[in-house]
């Protein structure tokens, strides 16, 4: 090689060199494409077809033209990859997360268990069971309610299991447990009701879920049963009361060993005020003889004891009355295993013995010789009261015809070898496939026991026999929700449930689709008939005559029968059924009353609101972690708000979105709800804390004025404390302002010994209708001028309500405060004495002399139940004493291994209660827990030499300090509460500025 040829960097500078091979192939090509180019121009065809000759200038071209590096492709694209069909999507880089993928998978949104693809098969066809709901006197609308884990949900799956075609059930093991019911989330082999992923998940009722349904009775008369299965723990007895308001009767399900607990007494309670019927089902009749092993005997009065529990929970009620005792002779108590998928009445079992034994006695004659003190001579055949001499011939007759056959049947599917039990399973008819005697011992013992009791046809004797239909009991509950006039053409279609009659109906619930992406109501049809396509007046809870701000116009899009899992179109239905229906939700915030639109607006009236029986009391603060999802979340709380009764959400001052609900797990199902099935973000949330009241302990010491704005008018009030039980009596509804005065006087004189006139004399009640302060007249004509404030009084009771809605100490409601007006100085002109002068001035009066009358801080306090064996008792008190608590109740109960322990808590420190006491008793105790009453926090939260250490928890007397100050700055407000900011003049404010140092 020449070097002299290359430069020192390597580069060739030699003479050019001949081309290669294939360059003069390429020339010779286009000079041939050249001649073809040339011979075809010849012949006109080179303008419009592209020849070789183009194909050259675009070579020439592209030798010559600068290409830019982004235009140059190195790889083939996607279209000539994956073809011109398939869409390629380029993302750029940062602009999504890892996370995310580029392309998402599609999902299906379905939140909830549903048969909607293929309904299930029933002993009946679904055109029957829409025709006996148009015949109200075969219906029954009941309620199932009871404490926690006491068996509702799966005596409903009994009831389902023997109209329904329900494989999945009839292959199940009997499950009673919840622990075992968590380990196959998605079985669905028990919980028809239980529909809900969260009650899926967690093996617990969470939603009042109702079915329709056709059973038999024992002599084979169909009923149409509408059934509510109502939640048993305690955070959620909202939907127990919304149960309730759909039904004629409530079927109390009680734990045999367990007996009657805190849920069982709080649903008596609900019902008593509801006005109605009431029956009793005693189940889990078989831990009595597998768990405890119980002699027959001692099985016997166990069962009597739980039933006399019962008994007494009901006369411990004001409402009570003899005739609402439950007794099994009386028809009105059944018992049942529904793990084991049985349920009898005294009389569905007498009729076994009067059918098999062919016995000349109607069973209704032998089921009232089956319980209680009677016994039966097996040598003379003869019932006696009282037992033989030598004891031994003469058995309890329950003992004798019941529970021993039963015992025995337990004992011979349990113990005994294929051979012999087979021997015994045919002596009393039952068949049973080769494969079923393989099964273990639980499994047979279902199959054996539901082959020998049959359908549970004395569940349905009883509901036919003692709740009213809809019919009979029409007229009670129409005196007792309906808020119209009573002698009006539209009470009195509801009184006489005429279906016929003008439209009304009473939505109690609401429940969204599968998708959560719309709300459908549920309601009672309590007079006329529903048709869609029909247009409706929707009247929510803040509607009055004269005010149609809270009343909107809907069509009825559809109508369904709701069955849990499945829904029955239907084209309309009449009075006395349940109907849910479609495109009525949109101004639906909890409940509503559906009006015809023939109705005049002057006899429009509501059905009234649901009474909780508790109060949201616990609060948390949530915000989305993207702040712009922040409508998402909104949207989200709104259809919270109709998805759950007791719920309440706000927006403080200080911007906070505020959720309050009744306990942690309460709380814990509206978060997953919100996160997952409404607005599909991400939230955080803060720690909860609990809601205050205000209030006073002494009368204010010195008559306070106010001054209008433009100083022409002057209010005196003075504040005190109201006398305890008034503040009960008036949330619960039990005194009402829209009474006549003379009535309400009678009322406070008769029950809490007030003069009449100072009854006569009340204005209003606040915040709210039935709010827990007092707003009254006590001003004398000879001082005031009476026709002029009566002309400011509406002017003055909103006053009362805004200061009654915001207390001055932490911004939080007032409670247990009258507030007396002395003396009221009015201009002439009524143009200056209008609601601008007169509502601030109002509200300044009444927080002045609420901060001269020694004001309090209230907090909530919450009720525990606690189940322990013996030796926890002492971990038990040990949690309690660490967070204020202290116990009211502590003794064993009766015929089984636990001790109940009752106690109260401040809810403020209840949060983790269940937890520390499963930790300290190593998952031996269980507790139930809500809110009880309310209470004065120890300590003047206005004393200002109380001495707060920061990081160091309060007691004592600084806890009312103490929760003040972190409300107010939680809220954004200043840490000084002053009266100097509420009275303008300077004279009054130094003598209240003495008096208080």
């Amino acid at each position: 090689m020449d070097d002299s040829q290359y430069d020192e960097f390597g580069n060739y500078i030699g003479p050019e060199l001949a081309s290669s091979s294939e360059d003069e192939e390429e020339e010779s090509g286009v000079e041939q494409g050249f001649g073809e180019a040339a011979s075809a121009s010849e012949d006109g065809d080179s303008d419009n077809e592209p020849g070789p000759l183009a194909m050259v200038r675009q070579v020439e071209q592209s030798m010559t033209q600068i290409v830019l590096h982004e235009d140059k492709q190195y790889y083939p694209d996607a279209e000539e990859v994956y073809g011109p069909d398939v869409e390629a999507l380029v993302q750029e880089e940062d602009t999504q997360p890892l996370t995310e993928p580029i392309v998402a998978p599609v999902t299906q949104r379905k939140f909830q268990v549903d048969e909607e693809a293929q309904m299930p098969d029933t002993t009946y066809t679904k055109e029957f069971l829409v025709d006996i709901l148009g015949y109200p006197a075969m219906v029954r609308n009941i309620a199932v309610a009871g404490h926690l884990h006491h068996g509702k949900t799966a005596l409903l799956d009994v009831l389902v299991a023997a109209t329904h075609t329900w494989p999945e059930w009839d292959r199940a093991a009997p499950v009673a447990t919840p622990t075992a019911k968590m380990r196959w989330p998605g079985d669905r082999a028990f919980g028809y009701t239980d529909v809900h992923q969260l009650e899926r998940q967690r093996a617990i009722g969470l939603k009042t879920m109702p079915i329709s349904l056709v059973a038999q009775t024992t002599k084979g008369k169909s009923y149409a049963l509408n059934i509510l299965d109502a939640p048993g723990h305690s955070n959620f007895i909202d939907e127990v009361a919304a149960s309730l308001r759909m039904a004629d009767g409530v079927v109390i399900v009680v734990d045999a060993v367990e007996g009657v607990m805190s849920g069982t007494e709080r649903a008596i309670q609900a019902a008593m005020r509801e006005g109605l019927d009431i029956v009793l089902v005693v189940n889990k009749v078989d831990r009595l003889i597998i768990e405890l092993k119980l002699p027959p005997e001692d099985a016997y009065f166990k069962l009597k004891l739980t039933i006399e529990e019962v008994n007494s929970a009901i006369a411990a009620c004001p409402q009570a009355a003899s005739s609402m005792r439950l007794s099994p002779e009386l028809g009105n108590v059944c018992f049942a295993s529904a793990a084991f998928g049985w349920c009898f009445s005294l009389e569905s079992f007498a009729s076994h013995y009067v059918d098999a034994w062919q016995m000349p006695i109607a069973p209704r004659e032998l089921a009232r010789r089956l319980w209680g003190d009677i016994y039966y001579h097996s040598e003379r055949g003869t019932f006696m009261r009282k037992r033989a001499k030598d004891g031994k011939q003469a058995r309890r007759s329950f003992v004798h015809f019941i529970l021993e056959p039963l015992y025995k049947l337990f004992a011979q599917v349990v113990a005994e070898d294929e051979p012999t039990l087979r021997q015994t399973i045919d002596s009393l008819g039952i068949r049973l496939r080769k494969e079923d005697y393989a099964l273990d011992a639980r499994s047979l013992l279902r199959r054996v026991l539901c082959q020998f009791f049959g359908p549970p046809t004395g569940l349905v004797d009883m509901c036919a026999a003692h709740v009213k239909s809809p019919v009979a009991n029409a007229a009670a509950k129409t005196e007792r929700l309906y808020m119209g006039q009573m002698d009006s053409a539209v009470a009195v279609g509801m009184r006489e449930c005429d279906p016929e009659g003008p439209l009304v109906i009473a939505v109690a619930k609401q429940y969204p689709s599968s998708d959560a992406s719309q709300f459908y109501a549920l309601g009672r049809i309590l007079s006329g008939h529903i048709q869609t396509g029909q247009k409706v007046r929707v009247l929510g809870e803040g509607f009055a005559p004269g005010d149609d701000e809270d009343m909107a116009v809907a069509t009825v899009s559809d109508a369904w029968i709701y069955c849990s899992r499945y829904k029955i179109p239907v084209s309309g239905l009449g009075a006395g059924a349940w109907v849910l229906l479609g495109g009525v939700d949109a101004s639906i915030s909890k409940t509503a009353t559906i009006v015809d639109m023939d109705v005049a607006e002057a006899n429009l009236a509501i059905v009234r609101p649901l009474q909780l029986p508790s109060d949201a009391v616990i609060k948390i603060a949530v915000e989305p972690v993207v702040p712009t999802e922040l409508p998402k979340m909104l949207s989200g709380l709104r259809k919270i708000g109709k998805s759950y009764p007791l719920v309440q959400t706000r927006v403080e001052e200080s911007g906070e979105h505020i959720v309050l609900g009744s306990g942690e797990l309460y709380l814990d199902c509206i978060m997953h709800d919100l996160r997952c099935m409404y607005s599909e973000i991400e939230i955080k949330i803060a720690d909860p804390v609990v809601a205050f009241r205000e209030t006073v302990s002494e009368t204010s010491a010195i008559k306070v004025f106010g001054d209008s704005p433009n100083g022409k008018n002057r209010l005196t009030i003075i504040a005190e404390p109201v006398e305890q039980g008034i503040a009960e009596d008036i949330e619960s509804g039990k005194v009402q302002l829209s009474w006549p005065a003379r009535q309400v006087g009678q009322f406070f004189e008769a029950n809490h010994g007030w003069d009449i006139l100072a009854g006569r004399s009340i204005w209003a009640f606040g915040p709210g209708e039935n709010g827990p302060n007092i707003l009254s007249d006590d001003t004398l004509p000879g001082e005031t001028d009476k026709s002029r404030l009566r002309s400011v009084r509406d002017s003055i009771k909103q006053g009362f309500q805004w200061a009654a809605r915001e207390g001055p100490l932490c911004d939080e409601p007032m409670r247990n405060t009258r507030f007396r007006i002395l003396s009221a100085q009015l201009a002439e002109s009524a143009i200056h004495r209008g609601g601008g002068q007169i509502i601030p001035a109002a509200r300044r009066v009444c927080y002045s002399s609420f901060l001269t009358a020694e004001p309090r801080l209230m907090e909530p306090v919450s009720f525990v139940e606690i189940q322990a064996p013996a030796d926890c008792v002492s971990s038990v008190y040990t949690v309690l004493g660490r967070r204020r608590g202290h116990v009211t109740h502590d003794a064993p109960k009766p015929g089984s291994p636990m001790y109940m322990i009752k106690a109260l808590v401040p809810t403020i420190d209840s949060s983790g209660l269940e937890t520390d006491l499963r930790t300290f008793t190593r998952g031996q105790a269980f507790c139930q827990q809500f809110f009880d009453h309310w209470q004065a926090v120890p300590g003047d939260p206005l004393d200002k030499e109380t001495v707060l250490r920061p990081l160091e928890p309060s007691s004592g007397q600084q806890l009312a300090r103490d929760f003040m100050l972190k409300t107010r700055r939680r809220k954004g407000l200043s840490d000084d509460v002053s009266i100097d900011k509420f009275i303008d003049d300077p004279t009054l404010r130094d003598v209240v500025r003495e008096f208080q140092q």
